[in-house]
């Protein structure tokens, strides 16, 4: 998976939207002002991603291409590496919907509702 397919996978999630809010690198992907993914257009190509708890360190201990979220919260997020990794491209798409459904669970009924 490159950063375009990446980008148009994060960005098909209804509602789903980006900014820069760090520097003109990092891109943040938001669901009604809330995280649930960053990347950079960058070699390695990486992601973070917000995970369950338990989960998270469940994928650390199953893949390389999965460490504790970089710059992040360690326990609610991962960095997963997309550049000659061993976690294939199946996988990290259901990370990212992983990611998306804990934030969307988490936004209020009216918010749920607007999007």
């Amino acid at each position: 998976m490159n950063f375009k397919q990446l980008d148009n996978y994060i960005l098909s999630k209804q509602g789903a939207t980006f900014d820069y809010p760090f520097d003109e690198k990092v891109r943040v992907y938001r669901i009604a002002e809330k995280m649930f993914a960053l990347t950079a257009d960058e070699i390695p190509l990486e992601v973070n991603l917000k995970c369950d708890p338990i989960y998270a360190l469940e994928l650390r201990s199953i893949y390389k291409g999965v460490r504790a979220g970089y710059h992040m919260n360690k326990k609610h997020w991962n960095t997963v590496t997309l550049t000659n990794s061993d976690i294939d491209d199946e996988s990290v798409k259901e990370l990212i919907d992983h990611s998306y459904e804990l934030v969307f669970s988490k936004l209020t009924k009216k918010q749920r509702e607007m999007l």
